[in-house]
């Protein structure tokens, strides 16, 4: 039990700063990202092999 003292909650110097500038890759490894450009390729690659095969 603390009594009389202040936690400390100054962030230490190896903390990263939170307004860092994140990368692609950050963003290629969110879920529904991924899921959405999953999507567009499975309708891309159909609609390329319906070109090719069936017309």
């Amino acid at each position: 039990m603390i009594c009389g003292k202040m936690l400390d909650t100054t962030q230490s110097e190896a903390a990263p700063p939170k307004d860092e500038p994140r990368g692609c890759l950050f963003a290629l490894s969110q879920p529904p990202l991924m899921i959405f450009l999953a999507v567009i390729g499975c309708l891309l690659l159909m609609a390329a092999l319906h070109d090719l095969l069936l017309l």
